[in-house]
């Protein structure tokens, strides 16, 4: 994670606009340009973009701490540290959020990190303490993510940067289009099925004799008086 990531970030965290970040450098002490500015928030594969070095990145956080608590009682500017750590990057924002150990425990774990006070206590350490521990990037990327979460909650997922397979793009396409055309070839037969048959016309000849009608009485034999009692 470099001054860069940190400057972008923190940057998108609050929404700062450029001419807000170099209204925070003036506030730490340093003057810088608006083009400045822009080549250092710009893509690290990006020709233009420029390298922010330790002092100035600690310039800026420096002045954050005055834009947000005011300048100190007794007047007296804090200089730039010309090597920064990421420890001293956190204690930095820290500082300048007015933030409490367990306010940044109950930070962390709301953004799915979980630490222990014992753990963040070590970080704000000197170095020279015995339980001084190391701030990795993990963590103060973590941190970050947490300080966007409470600040900028809504905010739109940022653009990915991965280059994209064409082969890869091409087969999600086919595959999204033969789907839908599945899809739709499935629900016209489903259509079809639920309808109901119609009967189809039968072709009469006008021309054509009507068949004649059977004869349905039945015929019944008649006897004779004499042929009945006939020996």
């Amino acid at each position: 994670m470099t001054n860069n990531d940190v400057l972008r970030r923190i940057r998108y965290a609050f929404d700062f606009r450029d001419t807000k970040l170099i209204s925070i450098f003036a506030l730490g002490g340093l003057n810088v340009e608006l083009d400045q500015v822009k080549r250092w928030l710009k893509k690290d594969d990006d020709e233009q973009m420029l390298a922010l070095e330790d002092v100035e990145l600690a310039s800026f956080l420096n002045g954050y701490i005055v834009e947000k608590r005011g300048p100190r009682k007794d007047g007296e500017k804090v200089e730039a540290e010309t090597t920064l750590t990421k420890n001293l990057i956190l204690m930095k924002l820290k500082i300048a959020l007015s933030l409490q150990t367990d306010d940044i425990v109950s930070m962390l774990a709301k953004a799915g990190f979980t630490v222990g006070q014992s753990e963040l206590t070590a970080f704000f350490r000197k170095p020279t303490h015995k339980n001084y521990r190391h701030c990795k990037a993990q963590f103060l990327r973590n941190f970050i993510q947490a300080i966007q979460d409470q600040h900028r909650p809504f905010a739109p997922a940022p653009r990915q940067d991965k280059k994209v397979d064409k082969k890869q793009d091409t087969y999600n396409k086919k595959t999204h289009n033969n789907s839908s055309e599945h899809k739709s070839s499935s629900q016209s037969y489903a259509k079809s099925r639920d309808k109901k048959p119609v009967p189809k016309e039968v072709y009469v000849n006008p021309k054509a004799k009507k068949p004649e009608a059977k004869q349905t009485e039945r015929k019944v034999l008649k006897l004779k008086p004499e042929d009945i009692y006939k020996q």
